[in-house]
């Protein structure tokens, strides 16, 4: 067994071994927590926009927004053609002195959705209301563009 070499010790933490993983586990879950957050909530919580139903009858378009937490006069709806936008902002609550906070997930901040509308409608008497965290918006569909018929005559 004179021929055999002796495995060299070194104070790198190898690949395969233990303590290798260990370190690049923990530089993933730095790099993680630094772009997505700290859990499944992370990023994806603060880009998320409003979820919205968009329905209409013969005479209107309604659509109905969850905005949960955010006040009628923080929230912006205008009518631009054949499209809606709205546009809301929540503060931040100002923190409490002699608290701490061991962690702080609710929304602040704001957000614009632009909601394509099936056809087109009056830019006039829109309605819209806020209940419960939902705002509903009522629009009435345009009868400029309606058809209509044409007398032909002889």
């Amino acid at each position: 067994m004179t021929g055999l070499m002796k495995p060299r010790r070194t104070t790198w933490p190898t690949l395969f071994g233990r303590p290798g993983l260990d370190v690049i586990r923990s530089d993933w879950d730095d790099l993680f927590s630094r772009f997505f957050g700290d859990g499944p909530e992370g990023w994806l919580t603060e880009t998320t926009i409003p979820s919205l139903d968009l329905s209409e009858t013969e005479k209107e378009v309604e659509v109905r927004m969850d905005v949960p937490g955010f006040t009628p006069e923080k929230i912006d709806v205008q009518v631009h053609g054949d499209r809606m936008v709205v546009r809301g902002e929540q503060e931040e609550e100002k923190k409490e002195e002699g608290k701490t906070y061991h962690r702080v997930e609710r929304r602040t901040g704001s957000f614009v959705r632009t909601v394509p509308l099936p056809c087109p409608v009056s830019e006039t008497n829109v309605e819209a209301t806020y209940r419960d965290g939902v705002l509903t918006v009522r629009l009435p569909k345009s009868t400029e563009n309606a058809p209509r018929k044409i007398e032909i005559k002889s």
